[in-house]
């Protein structure tokens, strides 16, 4: 088996955990699979570099002494913002020549600064979709997935997700068991394909500036299976429903009824991935009333049923 070389590129506020949590997954491979991966990490100039948490990293080497890799890691953090242009150049001319293109988190930034992106659907952190879709209309970017394989190239969601995404690199190198140890190790789970649903984007609704409302918001999440209706709301608020309706999508930036049901797909999402309790007992709690509803509901936001879901995510054994 020829070893893979993985280089991952380091720049001044570099988020810490998107370069080491990849970094991490691979090494523990290496020490599964002698021989599998070398490691590299690399800066413009081969200087150390700080990261946004203040940490000072060293590279091994200089961006253009660095020899063509297997997997091109590109991380993201603060310094993805406002890049060295010499940063984009070296991508530009140099990520084509990696067989696998990986970012973290705002590294999708970068990769799309240097047109690695255009015509490819890709992902971040749900932070900065809106700024990265707003820059680079040419890249077709998707908010909801924790990682995006499109071709040869990976892009993946918040810093966590970078684990995720190099797990599954892993695994397709080498095999599931050398994925699973490595996650064992890590004490993470080796369960999140890329098309799970980034967790804050099913609630990236804003927090009500006023105490009514936003108490309304924690009680809405605690009780989904409540009559949730706009008229009820709006009583419990003690506001006309028009009124309601107007002032909840001003504060929160959503509407009552669209709030409700990501708050009613999210208990049933992880009632499904964390408990045993048949699908009909899901949907009555989660506010769905029927099977059938909350079939519809996990079709239409996750291209799932909720028996495939659950197949695919659940961390508990179900009885």
């Amino acid at each position: 088996m020829a070893q893979r070389t993985v280089l991952v590129v380091l720049f001044d506020d570099v988020q810490s955990l998107d370069v080491t949590g990849p970094v991490e997954v691979f090494a523990g491979a290496e020490t599964h699979t002698p021989g599998s991966y070398r490691i590299r990490t690399a800066s413009l100039d081969g200087a150390p570099v700080r990261t946004s948490s203040g940490l000072t990293v060293v590279p091994d080497q200089a961006l253009t002494d660095a020899s063509r890799p297997d997997t091109l890691i590109v991380p993201g953090g603060r310094g993805s913002r406002n890049p060295d242009p010499r940063l984009i150049d070296w991508l530009r001319a140099n990520g084509p020549r990696a067989r696998r293109l990986v970012s973290v988190c705002t590294g999708a930034i970068l990769l799309a600064g240097a047109g690695l992106l255009d015509g490819r659907r890709a992902t971040t952190h749900w932070a900065h979709s809106d700024r990265l879709a707003r820059d680079h209309p040419a890249v077709d970017v998707d908010p909801d997935p924790i990682y995006i394989r499109d071709g040869h190239v990976a892009t993946s969601a918040g810093v966590t997700s970078g684990i995720d995404l190099a797990l599954a690199l892993v695994e397709e190198d080498l095999d599931r068991d050398a994925a699973l140890t490595v996650a064992r190790h890590l004490v993470v789970f080796l369960r999140r394909p890329g098309n799970q649903a980034q967790f804050s984007v099913q609630l990236a609704a804003q927090t009500a500036r006023r105490e009514p409302l936003r108490e309304l918001q924690q009680w809405i999440t605690e009780h989904p299976g409540a009559d949730l209706s706009v008229e009820s709301l709006a009583a419990r608020a003690r506001l006309s429903p028009r009124h309601f309706a107007r002032a909840f999508q001003a504060e929160t930036g959503t509407t009552p009824g669209r709030y409700v049901d990501r708050v009613r797909l999210e208990h049933a999402r992880r009632l499904l991935e964390d408990t045993g309790d048949g699908v009909e007992e899901v949907s009555r709690v989660s506010g769905y009333g029927t099977p059938e509803a909350m079939r519809r509901a996990f079709v239409k936001a996750l291209a799932a049923s909720p028996a495939e879901y659950r197949r695919r995510f659940r961390t508990a054994p179900v009885h």
